[in-house]
């Protein structure tokens, strides 16, 4: 089954040029970069989202939103930038098809995006590294590329500011695109631009990703999220998030719950999928539910366990997916046919949606090859109990609540069945 998307006429950039290449543009470094050079005086757009953090959400159906966040902000300015030849491929050129098979993984044939795609610049086997300014970073980027601000109300509704100024000494967080895509609406969510953090998740940058996937209001939206050490490329901290209306695979595994936190958190299990990961959901609060969720993320990262995260129906289902493929690669452990694929698995591979740099994998794809791949990448089932134990003790569950909880009864078996493809027309 063929997906259609939207095709609009792609050019490369001038500011995704090597900066050896580039000459002065007659403003500070020439670049219109996010450094002191090109900075002062420059304004963005400011999507100031109402605070949910500390209640649950109340739809106000009186007070009309300013814009309509995903269709004509997000996902407008994005048609904008691809207009202008902000990326380094057309996207919209890819070819894109549903496998058959029982979990309809979705393959992309994008040869460009491994020749045009940034190279890794880092070590892969520490999660935590400390950022770099050398290597590249977002505070290179040309202005041209951010989108705009997204930042918390001080008032009690969304409003939004056409042309706001970038204030430098709040480290505004902005959205901006992924100059190589590998859907439509690509972008990157970088929390606090300017203070060049680590890719590295902490409480306040995971709730900032988690409001973004409410204000989006739509489950074909998602963000994601690479550790170092999981197929991340930038050590410099960012949350990816597109477009794809249809279901992902992971979507649809069941899962088994396996405990609830003092906050309402609910905790299960996958069942029936390539890769082990954990599912969260409920929370009294949007905060609670991004505070345990962040918790584990901190604690797999200081015990240096790579991991990817998915954010799906709209911020209430987040997939916790510790996984080993970059180990197993330096291990010799990876079959030279796997490797021959160049398939790096990150958050949208381990999701189900495979991106195929090579077209005979492309038109070969079938559902036990994309599952021969993906269960490389997950931990065996001895080592994923570890870990999970691990996590369940950083946020105060013991391991005893966690086996009895998975020798629960049958109607603890969430089971979501596999939902119809639809068809994507852009927008």
């Amino acid at each position: 089954m063929m997906l259609k998307i939207k095709r609009v006429p792609t050019l490369v950039s001038n500011f995704q040029k090597d900066e050896d290449e580039i000459g002065a543009r007659g403003v500070g470094c020439g670049r219109n970069c996010l450094r002191n050079c090109c900075l002062p005086g420059s304004k963005l757009p400011l999507y100031a989202f109402k605070n949910l953090s500390y209640g649950k959400f109340v739809a106000d159906e009186t007070m009309e939103p300013p814009v309509d966040f995903l269709e004509s902000l997000l996902l407008g300015e994005w048609e904008d930038r691809q207009q202008k030849g902000l990326f380094r491929y057309d996207v919209t050129a890819c070819e894109t098809k549903v496998i058959p098979g029982e979990y309809g993984f979705i393959a992309q044939l994008n040869e460009g995006r491994h020749l045009k795609k940034r190279p890794t610049e880092f070590r892969v086997d520490k999660v935590l590294q400390p950022f770099d300014g050398s290597k590249f970073n977002f505070t290179k980027v040309g202005q041209e590329e951010l989108l705009f601000q997204f930042e918390a109300s001080d008032e009690d509704e969304v409003q939004l500011y056409p042309d706001a100024p970038i204030d430098a000494e709040k480290s505004p967080s902005v959205v901006a695109i992924n100059v190589s895509p590998i859907e439509y609406g690509h972008v990157l969510l970088i929390p606090k631009v300017l203070e060049c953090l680590p890719q590295r998740i902490d409480r306040d940058s995971f709730l900032l990703a988690l409001h973004m996937a409410v204000e989006a209001a739509n489950p074909y939206f998602r963000l994601g999220y690479n550790s170092l050490g999981a197929f991340a490329t930038i050590n410099h901290l960012h949350f990816q998030a597109y477009y794809l209306a249809v279901q992902l695979p992971i979507e649809k595994a069941p899962t088994q719950k396996m405990s609830v936190t003092d906050a309402g958190v609910k905790i299960s299990e996958m069942l029936n999928y390539p890769v082990r990961g954990l599912v969260f959901e409920g929370g009294n609060t949007l905060e609670d539910l991004a505070n345990v969720v962040s918790d584990c993320c901190i604690c797999l990262q200081e015990n240096n366990i790579p991991y990817n995260v998915l954010i799906s129906d709209s911020g209430k289902r987040i997939f916790l997916l510790p996984q080993c493929y970059a180990e197993k690669q330096a291990l010799g452990e990876v079959s030279p046919e796997l490797l021959d694929t160049q398939v790096n698995p990150a958050v949208w591979e381990i999701s189900g949606h495979m991106v195929l740099k090579r077209k005979e994998d492309y038109e070969g794809a079938t559902e036990a090859n994309a599952w021969r791949l993906l269960a490389e990448v997950s931990l065996s089932e001895v080592r994923f109990q570890e870990v999970t134990a691990l996590i369940f003790e950083a946020i105060g569950l013991s391991v005893e609540e966690n086996e009895h909880a998975r020798e629960g009864s049958p109607e603890d078996l969430d089971v979501t069945p596999p939902q119809p493809m639809e068809e994507i027309d852009g927008l």
